[in-house]
Order: C-alpha cells, then sequence, then structure tokens
C-alpha cells in the first residue's frame, strides 16, 4: 500500500492541536481555586466551568465528526482550532462564573470537530501496520499536554491572574493553525447520509440534565423536587433518543454496536480511566493549594509524575499490546489504576506530598498503557463500514466518563464532607471555608481550617475508595467476559500529495 510522504510531520501537527486541546483542562485544574477567588465561585460553579466544556465537547462530537467528513476533516480541524482559540480569548475576559461557563461551553464545541479530524486524518494518511505506533504517538502527545499544563499553570499563576490560564491557549492555537497549513494534507469530504440533528439535540440535552442533577444533588438534597424533575426529564429525553435511533434511516449513534462486546469492554474501559482522571484531578488540585497550602506551581508539579508515567506507556504501548494482548494490558491498566487509587485513598492532612505524586503516578502508568490499545480494538471490532463511527462513539464514552467522574466522585467527596459532624461552618464549602477564616481571629480561624481540611481529606479518600471499586469492577469484566469474534480489517484510503 502507498503511503503519504508527509504523514509522519502530520503526526506530529496533530499532536500538536491535541496538546493545546489537553493543555486548557490540565493549566484549568491548577487554576480552579484562583478561579473560586477572582470570580466568587462557588463548588458548583467550578464543576461547571470544568464540565461545561468537556459536556459540550462529548455531546457534539458525532455531530461534528459528521459534518467534518462532509466538509473535509482538515477544514473541519482548522475551524475547531478557530472557535477554541477564540473561544479561550473571551473566557480570558469573563466577569462572572456564568460568563466563563459559556464560553468554556463554546470551547468544547471548537475541541468538538477537532478531535474526529485528527483520528480521522491519522487513519487516512497511515497503513494498518504503521497505525499502532501513530496511535501510539498520539495519545502520547495528550500526556505531554497533562504534563506541561499544571507546571505551565502555576507558573503563570504565579506572576498573572486566572485569566492566563485561558491567554496561553491563543499562541498555541496560532502555532497549531500555521503548521496545519503547511503540513497537514488534505482529506477528501465524505458523503455520508443526511444529519441526525434530533439525534443530536435529544442526547446533548439528555446529558446536560443527568450531569446537572448529580452536581447539584449534594447541595439541594438527592430527593429534592428540581431534581427529580431533572431525572425525570433524563430518563424521557432517553427513552424518546433510543426510539428515534432505532426508527431513522441515519442515525447518529448505531446502537447495535453496543452489543459487540469487544467494542463495549474497550470503550468502558476508557471511559472508567477518563472518570477516575477528571474526578481525581478535581479533588487533589483543592488538596494541594488549600489543605497544604501549596502555591499553584507547586500544586501542579503535582501532576508531573502522572503525566510522565501516562506519556511513557503510551509511547511504548504498542509494544506490550504486542507482547500481551490488548485484552491483558486493558486489565493490567486497570489494575494499575487502583493500586494508585488505594495509595491515593490512604492520605491525611499532613501527607507528604512524594506520597500523593506516588499514587497519581501509578494511575498514569494504568492511563497509559490503555489508551492507544483500546482505541485500535474499537476501531477493529465493528464492521468497516461503522468505523468512523466506532471512533466517535469510543471519545464521546472516554469524555462522558471526565464528565461523570468529576460529577459523580465530586458528589461523593461534597456529600461526605457536608456530612462531617465535626465541621464548625457545616454550609460552607472548603474554598468558602477558608475565605471565612481568613477574617476571624487566629485561634477561631486555625479552629475552622483545621476542622474544614479534615473533612474534606477524609471525603476525598472515600471518594478514592468510590474510583478504585469501579476501576476494579471493569478489570474483572475485561478479564472473564469472553470478548466477540474478529471482524475484517478495515480499508484504508491514502491521500497522495499534489
Amino acid at each position: 500500500m502507498s503511503e503519504h510522504p508527509r504523514r509522519w510531520a502530520a503526526l506530529a501537527v496533530l499532536s500538536l492541536t491535541l496538546v493545546a486541546v489537553t493543555l486548557d483542562n490540565s493549566v484549568l485544574n491548577t487554576a480552579l481555586p484562583s478561579l473560586a477567588h477572582g470570580l466568587h465561585a462557588t463548588t458548583s460553579d467550578l464543576q461547571w466551568i470544568t464540565d461545561a466544556y468537556t459536556l459540550v465537547f462529548a455531546s457534539a462530537l458525532i455531530l461534528a465528526g459528521s459534518l467534518g467528513a462532509r466538509l473535509g476533516s482538515r477544514r473541519a480541524l482548522i475551524g475547531g482550532l478557530v472557535v477554541f482559540g477564540g473561544g479561550s480569548a473571551i473566557a480570558a475576559l469573563s466577569d462572572t462564573p456564568a460568563q466563563l461557563i459559556a464560553w468554556r461551553a463554546v470551547m468544547g464545541l471548537g475541541a468538538a470537530f477537532v478531535m474526529p479530524a485528527t483520528l480521522a486524518i491519522i487513519t487516512r494518511i497511515f497503513t494498518p501496520a504503521e497505525r499502532p505506533k501513530a496511535f501510539a504517538a498520539w495519545s502520547a502527545a495528550a500526556g505531554v499536554g497533562v504534563l506541561i499544563g499544571p507546571v505551565t499553570g502555576g507558573a503563570l499563576l504565579e506572576h498573572y491572574s486566572w485569566s492566563s490560564a485561558f491567554w496561553i491557549n491563543v499562541p498555541l492555537v496560532a502555532a497549531a493553525l500555521i503548521a496545519v497549513f503547511r503540513l497537514v494534507p488534505a482529506v477528501p469530504a465524505v458523503r455520508t447520509g443526511r444529519l441526525d440533528v434530533l439525534g443530536a439535540v435529544l442526547s446533548t440535552a439528555a446529558v446536560a440534565l443527568l450531569v446537572d442533577f448529580v452536581i447539584q444533588a449534594p447541595s439541594r438534597g438527592w430527593g429534592a423536587l428540581a431534581g427529580l424533575l431533572e431525572l425525570a426529564a433524563f430518563a424521557l429525553l432517553s427513552v424518546f433518543f433510543v426510539i428515534w435511533q432505532l426508527r431513522t434511516s441515519s442515525p447518529l449513534v448505531r446502537l447495535d454496536l453496543f452489543a459487540n462486546r469487544t467494542f463495549l469492554l474497550a470503550a468502558l474501559s476508557l471511559a472508567v480511566v477518563f472518570f477516575v482522571l477528571f474526578g481525581t484531578l478535581f479533588e487533589l488540585s483543592q488538596y494541594l493549594q488549600l489543605v497544604h497550602g501549596y502555591s499553584p506551581l507547586v500544586a501542579g508539579l503535582g501532576a508531573m509524575p502522572f503525566a510522565v508515567a501516562m506519556a511513557t506507556t503510551s509511547a511504548t504501548s504498542a509494544l506490550l499490546s504486542k507482547r500481551l494482548g490488548v485484552r491483558w494490558t486493558l486489565v493490567l491498566g486497570l489494575s494499575l489504576a487502583v493500586v494508585g487509587l488505594l495509595s491515593l485513598s490512604t492520605t491525611a492532612v499532613h501527607t507528604a506530598f512524594w506520597q500523593v505524586a506516588f499514587g497519581t503516578g501509578i494511575i498514569g502508568l494504568g492511563m497509559g498503557m490503555m489508551m492507544a490499545p483500546a482505541s485500535l480494538q474499537i476501531s477493529g471490532s465493528v464492521p468497516a463500514e461503522y468505523s468512523s463511527m466506532a471512533g466517535a462513539l469510543n471519545s464521546v464514552i472516554r469524555e462522558l466518563g471526565g464528565v461523570l467522574g468529576i460529577a459523580v466522585l465530586g458528589t461523593v467527596v461534597s456529600s461526605a464532607y457536608r456530612g462531617d459532624p465535626a465541621l464548625v461552618l457545616p454550609d460552607a464549602d472548603l474554598p468558602a471555608a477558608h475565605a471565612a477564616a481568613a477574617a476571624l481571629p487566629p485561634a477561631e480561624a486555625q479552629r475552622v481550617l483545621s476542622a474544614a481540611d479534615a473533612a474534606f481529606t477524609a471525603a476525598m479518600d472515600r471518594g478514592a475508595l468510590v474510583a478504585a471499586g469501579i476501576a476494579v469492577l471493569m478489570a474483572l469484566a475485561v478479564a472473564f467476559v469472553r470478548p466477540a469474534a474478529p471482524v475484517p480489517a478495515v480499508p484504508v484510503l491514502v491521500p497522495q500529495p499534489a
């Protein structure tokens, strides 16, 4: 099979675009306490500032992939980068949490066009023999974004306000756009069936209702009428979505793909590790900066072991999966995530920095070795005509895992924290307790802070145990559920240079 002469240079550029997208979320995690202070944001606001991006990103992925196929993947990539960069610049000018949440959603929409486009271009310019290495390099780029994000964010916040966490995206996107124009080949547009706009609207609304229910439940109560109405609306929209997908001739999601055990287990494995990653980092950022009192830069260094480990095992995952097989590579990755989470579940108020870094590093090892093999398994476990949809579903499930990780683990931690009887200010979350203590006499302030820090740390440990239990169940499922029979390899169209 012929090979594109610029394929490796193009892969480097596509990886740069992934770094730009993943950098944003990792920088934001470091900036959360600064955001809480600068915009007077509550814990719920912080969760939505994080979730708005991921929720829109995940919800729009399949529709963006379909539009990208019609427009041409390179055009979709360029358009997505422009929207992402522009949204980031305007987000930096926000005056309220609501404004920032809205522009984070715009950034998520831009990123939704970037992700499928990069995957589509890689698939089209690499042969099946080289694709495992290309996917491994692409996955490692995500580790690089996570690696430099917290440190970059911490360094910026040492000298500038929280808005610098968004301004940093502008030069990155500009550099990526120049490189795309120069090095990434155009991929011919593909005419597909009509767009399933109704399916996109139904799925987006259903997921938004579910996440809002989970986030708001600790503060308003799990049995509150507003929450129950949201849950009922979510269930109703989900039923409508399933019925529509089964009836329409061009569904947004081929639901029969989920009957394929290989596809389902690989996709859910990725969902679980992203559930663990997003939920854990969200809580650790507050722990390191508020409980330990570390600066944003030092707190950012806490993610370094995770990112280095993830980037390393992502780059070598092709060799590992060749030796162990994809199935047992996934089991090993999930098992390492469990070990890391169990280590984090023993965290105390005065736990040494290196012990926290050790736990996150072990999670990074497991996540890195899973990403590329699972993505390849998903693409190869469905008939050739569904390969594009399978790749989009892979991204959707993975990102929804991240959304629900922040929502569910955030809810577990928040509920446990508020239920601690030792709290002096039971109605104040951790950032609010620290803010209130600053206005109190020293002795009273110390009493408030000691109780709040101890309650939050114990709650965070409980969240780590919940995440570990979910990862254990996923590892057992991958190990003992029999994979589906293989299907024919997906043919590749390699664009030729002009």
